[in-house]
């Protein structure tokens, strides 16, 4: 009877610990906000538009490229001359290269110190893959952005097609 009694005891604290009211008034998923709430997040998600498809397409000798998924990193596959080449760009807006090193020493990639437009950036290659390359360098605004730049057959050089798109993306987003 006494732990019956200590359960209940605590499962009305619980109850009433945890109610609350919300004021406001509920709306189905994507009709909320107003003017000011909607403008706040107008380009959320448009890092992956910071190189328009067709330079990309021109940048990694593709006939085309197509977007496969976005969100944290954006992916697009095309086919060229090469065969298909497989492109990754990221965005990390609180992201630093000493962080990005860090990651890159501990997949056992080789990663060394360049520049992109002025700025400090990083170049890595993963071990025995030398069709595939990555650039990152410091964002024109806050945080770091990279392009892997992936071919399945000999072509361009990587490293300089990520290093182009990483030009490209300064250029475009200064």
């Amino acid at each position: 009877m006494a732990l019956s009694l200590v359960m209940l005891c605590t499962t009305l604290l619980l109850v009433a610990g945890c109610a609350r009211s919300i004021e406001g008034r509920a709306v189905p998923q994507g009709a909320g906000g107003g003017p000011g709430l909607s403008a706040e997040f107008t380009k959320l998600l448009t890092e992956c538009d910071a190189v328009a498809d067709d330079k990309i397409a021109e940048t990694v000798g593709a006939a085309a490229v197509y977007r496969g998924f976005f969100g944290a990193i954006c992916r697009w596959e095309g086919d060229g001359p090469a065969g298909v080449v497989k492109v990754t760009f990221n965005w990390f807006e609180t992201g630093s290269l000493d962080h990005e090193r860090k990651a890159g020493e501990e997949l056992g990639y080789t990663v060394e110190n360049t520049t992109v437009e002025g700025r400090r950036a990083l170049q890595m290659r993963r071990p025995n893959d030398p069709m595939s390359c990555g650039v990152s360098a410091g964002a024109a605004t806050t945080g770091i952005f990279g392009w892997w730049v992936q071919y399945t057959a000999a072509g361009t050089d990587p490293c300089e097609a990520a290093a182009t798109l990483a030009r490209l993306t300064l250029n475009l987003s200064s």
